[in-house]
């Protein structure tokens, strides 16, 4: 069953809406089975959303937070709805479905808990069954910000048949290994008693090249720092100066400020243009 007209105002909270545009942005939890938990999202619907057909079907882009932060903030820290509601009116993206779920201090991979595989096995199919998105990869768009930065590269380089594209803004993806005030360090994700480096190098990204590459997918990636975010930007720069050596696509901003929502805010319009290149338009099947 999609999530159409006046349905939604009986299964969830709305929590913002632009009625002189149409977006709507609400709240909604579903029963993970990896969790073992109900899981919760926000999802932003661009205008029209409501008063399409039920064959009309959107391209999606999922959106991953910072560590210790809230599916929300993209909202309320971030501008996301009013970013997207004037790109789309500019027709500078196609109208799109955004989806943010919680992830705690998760890191987005299954340590703590099966999150990674609770993206793949329950929010995404939670996602194709209840809204009226397309299901194929060049409808799917990935991305995060600072841990989110991270879980969205692993997801990229792990699941690229499932994705077009990539935006990560101040990813926390030390190469090496995190610095002694990186949250990596201390929220038992990456060893539960003390930080543990082998995992970090496990599961981080330059674990997963061999992988990626052997692959015959490329996904353009859009990656971003502020410049006085000294490590994590310098990290940024490391992973285009990769992606460009190997051939795949990408494109490196870096722009005065810290690791903060008002440069994250101020990259949206870009990472989005550019991310976003790769989608259809919506479709009816």
């Amino acid at each position: 069953m999609r999530l159409r007209t006046g349905l939604v105002t009986l299964l969830v909270a709305v929590v913002a809406s632009t009625p002189a545009l149409g977006s709507t942005v609400f709240n909604r939890t579903f029963h993970s089975a990896a969790l073992a938990r109900d899981w919760a999202y926000t999802v932003y619907l661009p205008a029209g959303y409501f008063s399409t057909s039920e064959a009309t079907h959107y391209p999606v882009l999922y959106l991953l937070h910072g560590n210790n932060g809230n599916a929300t903030d993209w909202i309320t820290q971030g501008n996301l709805q009013a970013t997207a509601d004037a790109l789309i009116e500019r027709k500078e993206i196609a109208p799109v479905v955004i989806v943010m779920p919680q992830g705690g201090t998760d890191w987005y991979v299954d340590r703590k808990e099966k999150i990674e595989t609770a993206f793949f096995e329950d929010l995404m199919p939670e996602i194709e069954k209840h809204y009226g998105v397309l299901a194929q990869r060049n409808a799917r768009v990935i991305g995060g910000v600072s841990m989110g930065g991270f879980g969205a590269l692993r997801y990229a380089m792990t699941h690229p048949r499932y994705f077009c594209g990539a935006l990560l803004l101040s990813p926390a993806i030390y190469a090496d290994e995190p610095p002694a005030d990186s949250a990596a360090r201390r929220v038992g994700v990456f060893g539960e008693q003390q930080f543990d480096p082998r995992i970090w190098h496990a599961l981080n990204y330059p674990a997963l090249w061999p992988r990626y590459l052997s692959k015959p997918y490329r996904l353009p990636m859009f990656i971003a720092a502020g410049d006085d975010d000294l490590i994590i930007q310098a990290e940024a720069s490391l992973l285009y100066t990769h992606l460009r050596q190997v051939g795949n696509p990408a494109a490196l901003r870096i722009v005065g400020g810290g690791h903060t929502w008002d440069v994250w805010r101020t990259l949206l319009p870009h990472a989005l243009r550019y991310a976003l290149g790769c989608i259809k338009s919506p479709t009816r099947e």
